[in-house]
């Protein structure tokens, strides 16, 4: 198992160095480099609480692209993880938000980073209602199907597979929430709000049109089977992480507010996650545990459902994971338990 990690420890190690660096330069004292490379390994160490949930997923997505897409997402895809989702992607939030430059976000971001946070911080809302839409379309479109045969929480996934019937039934659930959630707003932030979520869920119909209109048929030994387009997934699990990331990014400045810290932190969460993926795919643990998928499912509904709430109040980060890590849990321990039933059967 561990050479699934061995480019992630080999990051880490390099990032801790970077660290150091960085606090011994902004400090100038061995306090000061302890105290970020600490702040480094807690935002590494919640990135992935926050972020197996987003491990699974991504592994039911991948196990069915080939070779040559897998491997991009393994070297591409880690790239835009780590500096593109987690270090421009803020910058570019910043600068729509202030109305400045890419530039003058990343000037800011250097030379004033208590202003930068104050303004990434203060698009909340935006990034709530953009993130719970993304990640609630993400898990009713899983549960909301009349094709599925295997059910973790009967009482609850069955009817929800049966409303498979109506067409496009989660998109018009997902804008009731948005409604709902934006009564609770005051006037002033209520349109942002709104706005935010039709982004969301925009962003969302674009990116599964995509691997519609790409998919493409293959033939194998088995007959003829559809395999979803490499780029199309490529580009839904680019979204879906950023999705995931919007939070651990703001929370992110409850501990730093440099830049830097706050990449190297999070890049070592993200580069875990994509390991863990790997192995998941390789070693087919979603096929051996066959509730840890929907365990993953109902990880990221909750997660759409706080990100929505979070938009009216404050919900601490370890909530976020503990909630994700909670369904996952109880998911793997069942099918343990159910693999031993058929295995004494």
């Amino acid at each position: 198992m561990l050479k699934y990690f061995t480019g992630s420890f080999a990051f880490t190690a390099v990032a801790l160095v970077i660290a150091a660096w960085v606090g011994w330069d902004t400090g100038g004292t061995p306090a000061a480099m302890a105290s970020t490379l600490f702040i480094v390994a807690v935002l590494g160490v919640l990135e992935v609480s926050l972020s197996f949930d987003n491990a699974v997923v991504n592994a039911t997505v991948l196990r069915d692209m080939d070779a040559v897409w897998r491997h991009r997402f393994i070297t591409w895809g880690i790239a835009i993880a780590v500096f593109g989702m987690r270090v421009v992607f803020p910058l570019a939030i910043v600068a729509v938000i202030a109305q400045i430059s890419p530039w003058d976000a990343v000037v800011l971001a250097g030379t004033r980073p208590d202003e930068y946070a104050r303004i990434l911080t203060e698009a909340h809302i935006s990034v709530a209602a953009f993130g719970g839409s993304f990640l609630a379309m993400v898990g009713l479109k899983h549960f909301i199907d009349l094709e599925r045969e295997e059910y973790w929480i009967y009482y609850l996934e069955r009817p929800l597979a049966r409303l498979g019937k109506i067409e496009a039934v989660e998109l018009g659930i997902v804008m009731l929430v948005i409604y709902g959630v934006s009564r609770w707003l005051p006037h002033a932030d209520q349109l942002e709000f709104i706005v935010a979520g039709m982004f969301g869920l925009l962003s969302y119909i674009v990116v599964d049109g995509i691997s519609a209109v790409l998919e493409q048929d293959s033939e194998s030994t088995t007959g003829a089977v559809a395999v979803r387009s490499g780029l199309g997934s490529f580009l839904y699990l680019e979204v879906l992480d950023a999705s995931f990331s919007f939070d651990g990014v703001i929370g992110a400045f409850a501990l730093s507010t440099n830049l830097i810290v706050i990449a190297l932190g999070l890049g070592i969460g993200a580069m875990f996650v994509r390991s863990l993926t790997i192995m998941l795919v390789d070693k087919g643990t979603l096929t051996q545990y066959r509730y840890l998928e929907a365990g993953a499912f109902w990880a990221i509904l909750a997660l759409a459902a706080i990100m929505f709430l979070q938009a009216v109040l404050h919900i601490p980060e370890v909530v976020t994971g503990l909630i994700g890590a909670a369904f996952i849990g109880v998911a793997f321990w069942q099918s343990v338990q159910y693999n031993r039933r058929e295995s004494g059967a």
